[in-house]
């Protein structure tokens, strides 16, 4: 029996001991005294999935809440009435209190397939939803004249630091094969490797990746302007450019930095301006095309002067290559790109005009101070102006007083409390990850003690992005002091969220989760 007024605070400080952290945390499940787990979702019970952005929360909701789920065993008549805060995938059945406002129109990809030309969209998998629903505006569907070529994640290793290379060697020739096809105007290629590596706690791997970047750029770019090409190079957030926070201790998120954008063409004498940021991406590619920027796009080219342009550019081809994650700072400490190996980006940083764009905070709709994240960098590259987050909604929301009246939450804590069930609460607990916010929560649990619920049970996903070492037990602790704060909730479970926020089909992942959350299996710690 622990002695603390948290129970799973001590678990999860166990759990440290034994070598586990947060991302990758095993399932940790309170207990009576007998053993039995408490808290389980169960039949009729109501379900508040808080999380946001939403591409890494499809597969835990579809598990609970579709009938024809068969991805692996479960339970056929739980029957939840269940709530998310965001839309993570229209169909789903599912209640959604902050449902999406109508897809961005004439973003880069409505222009170049207004005006019939041809693009590719390039990534693999790991970052499929960013070149592709979130580049287009949120839009699922692809355009007339548009292909996305997504080469598969590899699935071999548990963490990609075992593998900091991943599948960029294979999205570099699909690049390649595009730029040698005279009749794809336009190409969009993401490198994921620093973004995704950039959140493990491994400098030797991130060197690695940082350097496997470099050497597919500098591949891309050199083909690319054999064959004429006008080529950007540009990222949609930073990372590893600021790797250790000011104590000295690492740091895994994402960060406010600017980053490059570096424009090279076989026109002499370009010259870019300065104070730039993501939204103003597009209008500078349609710039390059010769065509018309939609009125919508806020955004304003980068170009200062380019006396070679001219008429030339309705014949123009360009390619805009992202390097997902890498920021820029022109600090050395702690900045992992500057301690890489980097010749090919030296090289394009000596040759050819660039500049900075701000990629974090209002620039990308996100509140004052927020880091940047790649849903945010790619929607605001692909709009060309600026499209207001989630998160900003919903923090407004509470400020303002409409969350506590928002239907679906109400609807769905009432079926609770008018049946005599339970109330489970999931999601992530942080107040950096771009995926929620633990304020969030606590608002949640404030307006079930206003409604009467009698019974909340906390589901708690931790992660190790933008947090300080450890930091899931003080969120639980934090959580913890809530309840007690309102006289209500409890923390039931607990998991690192490598098991319960996946967007790749890893199946066997989410069964842990779905496990841990309906039939109570994990670490048992006594109440």
């Amino acid at each position: 029996m622990s002695e603390t007024p948290f129970p799973l605070v001590a678990a999860v400080r166990e759990a440290y001991g034994r070598g586990e952290e947060d991302e990758t945390l095993c399932p940790l499940v309170l207990t009576d005294g007998r053993g039995n787990p408490l808290g389980r979702i169960g039949q009729g019970d109501s379900v508040i999935f808080y999380n946001i952005r939403g591409e890494r929360e499809i597969e835990l909701t579809r598990c609970l809440t579709q009938r024809d789920f068969k991805e692996f065993p479960v339970e056929s008549n739980l029957g939840l009435d269940f709530a998310t805060m965001i839309e993570y995938q229209k169909g789903l059945p599912v209640r959604v209190a902050f449902p999406p406002e109508d897809v961005v129109t004439d973003t880069l990809s409505d222009t170049l397939s207004r005006h019939g030309l041809r693009q590719a969209k390039i990534t693999e998998a790991e970052k499929a939803v960013h070149v592709g629903y979130f580049l287009n505006g949120k839009r699922e569907e692809t355009l007339p004249g548009e292909e996305r070529v997504v080469v598969p994640t590899r699935k071999d290793v548990v963490l990609f630091d075992e593998a900091p290379e991943m599948s960029s060697a294979l999205i570099t020739e699909a690049a390649i094969g595009k730029i040698r096809d005279p009749g794809c105007r336009f190409i969009f290629v993401n490198l994921p490797n620093v973004d995704v590596v950039g959140h493990i706690d491994n400098e030797a791997a991130i060197i690695r990746a940082v350097e496997c970047v470099d050497a597919c750029a500098g591949r891309i770019i050199e083909e690319a302007l054999r064959a004429g090409l006008t080529a950007i190079v540009s990222a949609d957030h930073g990372t590893v450019e600021k790797w250790l926070y000011p104590d000295g201790n690492i740091d895994t998120g994402h960060t406010d930095s600017p980053v490059p954008f570096i424009l090279a063409s076989p026109e002499a004498g370009t010259t870019l301006r300065p104070g730039g940021e993501l939204t103003d991406v597009a209008p500078t590619v349609l710039e390059l095309l010769g065509l018309p920027v939609p009125a919508a796009m806020t955004g304003r080219s980068l170009i200062a002067s380019a006396p070679g342009l001219g008429g030339g550019a309705a014949a123009r081809r360009v390619l805009v290559l992202i390097l997902d994650g890498w920021g820029w700072s022109d600090q050395t400490q702690g900045n992992m790109i500057a301690k890489a190996r980097t010749p090919a980006m030296d090289a394009l940083m000596a040759r050819w005009p660039h500049t900075t764009l701000l990629a974090s905070g209002e620039a990308v709709g996100l509140p004052s101070g927020s880091v940047g994240n790649s849903e945010a960098g790619h929607l605001h590259i692909g709009a060309g102006r600026r499209i207001y987050s989630d998160r900003l909604k919903i923090d407004r929301a509470i400020a303002d007083g409409s969350f506590f009246r928002n239907r679906a939450f109400l609807d769905t804590m009432h079926s609770a409390r008018d049946r005599g069930k339970a109330l489970h609460l999931m999601g992530i607990v942080s107040f950096f990850s771009s995926h929620g916010s633990i304020q969030h929560l606590f608002a949640l649990m404030d307006l079930a003690r206003q409604e009467g619920i009698r019974e909340l049970f906390i589901h708690a996903m931790l992660g190790r992005r933008g947090e300080m070492p450890e930091a899931g037990a003080h969120y639980v602790g934090r959580i913890g002091e809530k309840a007690a704060q309102i006289g209500l909730g409890k923390v039931v479970s607990v998991i690192g969220r490598y098991w319960s926020m996946d967007r790749e089909d890893n199946w066997a992942r989410i069964e842990k989760t779905y496990r841990m959350l309906v039939q109570g299996e994990g670490t048992p710690w006594q109440e």
